[in-house]
């Protein structure tokens, strides 16, 4: 696709939108659901920037949450697990890699054909010196995302069915996907208000003032649309 294509259909989706508003969630969706369609199944994400400071230790937000729609994406998993019960349960309920020391050492070499990994907590002993391999991925296990525990085959299934992680970044940015442009308007409607509650009720007790500032849905190649969020900050 050349960019004179689509920076044409780019604005018409522009026309579509006022930049200066912030629509209520159902509305948000029903304006991005008119823009113009890219010829592949684009992603739909939420873009969040949040009232912390990253760099403050008590200021960090970072959640999972369960897409009720799913998100339309195939997921890779990796489980790093010794031979036994855990291994043989996470293959079951379909993990595409399942290892222990051949798996740590292929990460070491370079190797990343995985969306998420998981370990059980004797692994994580050996597997904690990946962090400086699988840290700037985002591809690092962690117990608050529920990809460190013994009970692989509910994480592997929990992953595969649509749960998705949130993490802010530095400059207090928070992107997380909530499905497909072939999804109905409703299955996304849904799937994004159940990241904006996740995130609304993960403000720190240390942020004060406003913590959610902006959000804003949007797809691969469209313009965003700013959400009003006031609803979902009131409830947590």
């Amino acid at each position: 696709m050349s960019k004179k294509q689509a920076s044409k259909r780019y604005r018409k989706g522009l026309e579509l939108v006022d930049k200066k508003k912030s629509y209520p969630l159902k509305s948000a969706v029903e304006v991005l659901t008119k823009f113009p369609k890219a010829k592949f199944n684009e992603s739909i994400d939420l873009a969040f920037k949040l009232g912390v400071d990253p760099k403050q230790s008590d200021q960090m937000v970072r959640g999972t949450v369960p897409l009720p729609h799913g998100s339309g994406k195939t997921v890779k998993v990796l489980v790093f697990a010794r031979p036994g019960q855990s291994a043989d349960a996470a293959r079951a309920a379909g993990a595409e890699y399942v290892g222990f020391e051949d798996m740590i050492k292929k990460c070491v070499e370079g190797w990343s054909d995985f969306d998420v990994a998981i370990a059980t907590p004797e692994a994580m002993i050996e597997v904690r010196k990946l962090g400086k391999v699988l840290g700037p991925r985002g591809l690092m296990p962690n117990p608050k995302t529920g990809t460190v525990t013994d009970d692989t085959a509910r994480a592997v299934k929990e992953v595969k069915a649509g749960r998705v992680e949130f993490k802010v970044d530095k400059g207090g940015n928070v992107h997380v996907p909530v499905g497909k442009a072939s999804f109905q308007a409703g299955q996304i409607e849904e799937n994004a208000r159940a990241v904006i509650d996740a995130v609304a009720k993960s403000k720190p007790s240390s942020s004060k003032g406003q913590f959610i500032v902006t959000c804003t849905i949007s797809a691969t190649m469209s313009p965003g649309v700013r959400v009003d969020v006031r609803e979902f900050l009131a409830a947590a």
